[in-house]
């Protein structure tokens, strides 16, 4: 039934490497179902109930990718995009977290539509390379950024916006010591490297010091348990709120698709290269049907009660392991489903030992700054442009929409005019259109 299923031996695996690989990708990608709660949280959502959202939307998306295209790559909820989520779009925009679900279910039904009859292709084909890259880098700043504030390194302070913690406090030096070990372990090609990391600075939070007489790690009331109701999201979206506020929601809508769209792309040439399942020309035989399943996943992650649910660059770990089909999706959704009856184990998890994960995956995406061409200040400036206006704007939206306009001005007062696509040129005039009267 496997081979007849996931043709096995037709891409050279078997079903113990299937089975290894589908084990050490889930152990790349668990911290998702820690980090997802934490910062779907921070933007208004009732904490019962996320972790079961976030392990269900992994396992739902995971189970449509493997199934429609036989490929060895994992969804869960984005790391990113839930920021945007939680950070920009509800406490930025004072947007209700039931707005913002309804928000990302309309996002991904035009998703599955763009994807359905191949304009998403068109649209990322039209999109400057050097803008993209800034894009992915930006969001890895700012991911970055919130591990390091939700860890205590970094605080608010009035006259600089932004200094140093306390870094004499044991919590502040747990995530120093998490970040450095995090990195080594990566570094090593430890498999499940985060989530180790995870767990090594959580165990340390029993012995340190919170104050009032409390540790960092709460203890556990229990090992196991069934799985929390998430009867508090599932399908509590509003979605007559993007047409109630049409006009502050479609820029809200096209980052989210924005956002979304080159994460996926990028994921799935980056894996499929990985796994070798490309074309003699380079090009993913199933991306229509991967892009379907991306977006359906995201349809089904917002009527449970999640942001955009994507591809997962951490399935490149599975296929480093060997894995090469569906089967090794299956193996990671079938984890996240078993998961679930471990929440009370993770629940007691703190922010200090999440915060590391958060610094890890930032600085993974941060890696494409290699593919920008440096001698070219053309190209470079906007994508410098996005990347610091997305951390230090607090906001994905804002980075993207800023980067648009400077690359547009850039290229045309230089004389590279004819270098831009005629959707680049609709995407900065919508955006400066947007800033010049203020439509917020």
């Amino acid at each position: 039934m496997l081979e007849k299923l996931f043709h096995l031996r037709e891409h050279g695996t078997n079903l113990k490497t299937e089975l290894l690989a589908g084990l050490t990708t889930f152990a790349a990608m668990s911290y998702v179902l820690v980090v997802n709660p934490n910062i779907l949280q921070a933007g208004g959502m009732p904490v019962a109930g996320l972790i079961t959202v976030t392990a269900l939307s992994a396992a739902a998306g995971t189970f449509l990718m493997a199934f429609l295209t036989n490929y060895p790559v994992a969804l869960a909820p984005g790391m990113g995009l839930n920021a945007f989520f939680s950070y920009t779009v509800c406490l930025g925009l004072g947007v209700s977290w039931e707005a913002a679900l309804g928000m990302t279910f309309w996002n991904g039904i035009l998703f599955l539509l763009l994807s359905v009859t191949g304009v998403r292709t068109k649209i990322a084909n039209a999109i400057p390379h050097n803008l993209k890259i800034g894009v992915q880098c930006g969001i890895g700043l700012f991911i970055a950024f919130l591990g390091l504030r939700n860890g205590g390194i970094i605080v608010a302070q009035p006259a600089t916006f932004v200094t140093i913690g306390d870094l004499s406090s044991g919590p502040a030096l747990m995530v120093l010591f998490g970040i450095a070990l995090t990195v080594i372990l990566v570094i090593k090609k430890i498999p499940g490297a985060i989530l180790l990391s995870i767990v090594i600075v959580t165990v340390i939070g029993f012995f340190v010091p919170a104050g009032e007489g409390n540790f960092v790690t709460p203890l556990p009331e229990k090992f196991m348990g069934l799985p929390e109701s998430m009867a508090n999201t599932f399908f509590q979206f509003d979605l007559m709120y993007p047409i109630r506020h049409f006009s502050e929601s479609w820029t809200i809508i096209f980052a989210m698709l924005f956002v979304n769209m080159f994460d996926t792309i990028g994921t799935l040439i980056g894996v499929s290269r990985r796994a070798g399942l490309v074309d003699e020309n380079g090009q993913l035989p199933k991306m229509g049907s991967a892009l379907t399943a991306d977006a359906a996943a995201t349809v089904v992650g917002s009527c449970l009660g999640t942001s955009t649910v994507t591809s997962y660059i951490e399935s490149a770990a599975g296929v480093e392991s060997g894995g090469r089909t569906g089967l090794t999706a299956v193996v990671v959704g079938l984890c996240f489903l078993l998961a679930l009856f471990f929440t009370p184990l993770l629940v007691i998890i703190p922010p200090n030992a999440t915060a590391p994960a958060l610094v890890m995956v930032g600085i993974f995406m941060m890696e494409a700054i290699r593919h920008v061409d440096f001698g070219d200040l053309r190209e470079f400036a906007p994508t410098v442009v996005t990347l610091l206006v997305m951390p230090l704007a607090f906001s994905i939206s804002e980075g993207i929409a800023v980067g648009f306009i400077v690359y547009v001005a850039i290229m045309a007062g230089t004389g590279s005019y004819k270098k831009i696509s005629p959707l680049t040129y609709v995407l900065a005039l919508v955006f400066l259109i947007r800033y010049v009267f203020d439509l917020k």
